[in-house]
């Protein structure tokens, strides 16, 4: 039982009346502004936060709730938001929270006496780089701990330095970074992904500094994370879910999956260990942890043989004529009598683009009706020109906005099918395809022989189309010649044909013995 005075202890001995003991409960819930934000919290969600603001530190922060109906025929985004977004502050005033500049110690020490000797801070740093005890001192720390608080303009400092010398040293090319997902902040995503392309360094994939992302989503198809709506899952008839778990790191989104499962969607979940996300699931593939790459380079391979070349299902063709790079021209090189596929045929090699502004940056697709080469609106030349507005991805010739047809394959019309040899990244091997191909003729004279890139991913995934793709005695024979110290090589010409050469030494005094095979 719970006597008269059991709460006697709140007390508030100045004015009892005004039971002031409450006003910090009060303040608690007072805000001076309201501000419009998002967080990424390790997430591409994105969501919209209504951040509470009282003395400038935010108090508390509630979800956005006015997201526009995408369409009437699917969910609505509300509630959009999860328990990390909602608790985003603790971020902000977590004593653990890195809000100074660290560095390496011995680096440090290094780096203020060469300062010390140096007026140049280049000069200064090309001495620590160029000198191998030095430079072995700082990187033999590394994993040791040791970092040490400094200040912005010593670290501003040095980064620059080191990033001056690598250039005058080695070309801007060396320089890679990677920047944070635009996500969490778009003003750190810019700033940095923008400065490595002004200086001409390279931009790592955001997705390189997470490390428990998996890799054979991109790996299969170019791609991360960024793929269709999550509210278009509501149109599926069949969601393959695999690297994510939805409840865990979709959870903004996973409202989606739950409404098409009540919509009548099928779910497969392809995991190693049994998830969250995958007691819902209609089946649960347990994939071996690692194999998921091959497992959906297998599914491609279906898709392409079945849905691409046994039949053209329109869906499927379209789709990748209008909103896939698989139409361009890419060069089909000669690198020491072995053919390789090279770099995407440049508009200024031909001369009807020949004076095309920044025509080494403008591609070209082969177009049905006309028969030949065009060069599509939307490649990355057009978005330095003089003229703007050209920057979107059109089946138009950039020059005379005729529409374009793009053709994904020769296999029909083309002028030769020639052996190219593709890398297996796998087995440390290279693999020899037939690939159908074209002639053209560029402003200088030269013939260059072209492929599409649908016609060489047809060969990279193995896809029989009767033009020797498999490769297995050609593969057998090039086996047999390098175990006995020889080289095999093709060599084609127009209107007679493929000859595959070898060599192969023989013991009588070291010579050799030619074969051919045509």
């Amino acid at each position: 039982m719970i006597g008269k005075n059991a709460i006697a202890w709140i007390k508030d001995i100045r004015d009892p009346q005004q039971r002031g003991w409450e006003e910090f409960y009060r303040n608690r819930w007072q805000h001076d502004k309201v501000i419009r934000s998002t967080h990424g919290v390790n997430c591409t969600g994105g969501c919209t936060w209504m951040i509470h603001v009282k003395d400038g530190l935010v108090t508390w922060e509630m979800q956005g709730l006015d997201y526009p109906p995408l369409d009437q025929t699917l969910p609505p985004y509300e509630p959009r938001g999860c328990q990390r977004g909602i608790s985003y502050s603790w971020y902000l005033y977590s004593p653990l929270r890195v809000k100074y500049p660290y560095i390496r110690g011995a680096l440090l020490d290094l780096w203020k006496k060469a300062r010390a000797e140096h007026d140049d801070p280049v000069a200064a740093w090309k001495s620590l780089v160029g000198d191998p005890a030095k430079r072995q001192r700082w990187q033999q720390a590394r994993g040791k701990g040791g970092f040490r608080r400094t200040e912005w303009d010593t670290v501003l400092e040095l980064i620059a330095a080191s990033q001056v010398h690598t250039i005058q040293a080695h070309g801007p090319d060396r320089i890679i970074g990677f920047s944070p997902i635009p996500a969490m902040s778009m003003i750190s995503y810019a700033s940095g992904s923008r400065m490595l392309q002004l200086m001409g360094g390279v931009a790592l994939s955001f997705y390189d500094w997470y490390c428990d992302l998996p890799s054979a989503s991109p790996e299969t198809w170019g791609e991360q994370t960024d793929v269709q709506e999550s509210a278009d899952w509501y149109n599926a008839k069949l969601l393959a879910v695999t690297g994510s778990n939805l409840n865990m790191t979709r959870t903004p989104d996973c409202h989606f999956a739950a409404e098409a499962r009540h919509n009548g969607t099928k779910m497969w979940v392809f995991s190693p260990d049994f998830n969250q996300v995958a007691k819902y699931a209609d089946d649960w593939v347990a994939v071996n942890a690692g194999q998921d790459g091959a497992w959906w380079m297998a599914v491609n391979h279906v898709l392409l043989k079945e849905a691409h070349h046994e039949r053209q299902v329109p869906y499927f063709i379209e789709y990748t004529k209008k909103f896939t790079d698989a139409p361009y021209l890419v060069e089909i090189r000669d690198e020491g009598g072995v053919l390789r596929p090279g770099q995407m045929l440049r508009a200024n090699r031909l001369s009807k683009y020949a004076t095309e502004e920044n025509g080494e940056w403008k591609f070209l697709m082969w177009d049905q009706a006309s028969g030949g080469p065009k060069m599509p609106m939307g490649s990355s030349g057009y978005r330095w020109g003089q003229t703007q507005g050209k920057w979107n991805l059109e089946l138009k010739d950039g020059t005379d906005g005729s529409p374009i047809d793009p053709l994904l394959t020769f296999l029909s019309g083309h002028d030769e099918v020639v052996s190219v040899t593709l890398d297996n990244f796998a087995d440390g091997e290279t693999l020899a395809r037939g690939v159908p191909v074209k002639r053209i003729q560029t402003a200088d004279g030269q013939t260059v022989t072209v492929a599409t890139v649908y016609d060489l991913l047809m060969a990279q995934y193995g896809v029989p189309r009767g033009l020797g793709e498999s490769g297995a005695g050609l593969s057998l024979v090039k086996t047999l010649v390098e175990v006995h110290g020889g080289r095999l090589w093709v060599e084609s010409e127009k209107g007679v044909g493929t000859t595959f050469r070898f060599v192969l030494p023989i013991d009588d005094g070291g010579s050799t013995g030619e074969g051919d095979g045509a």
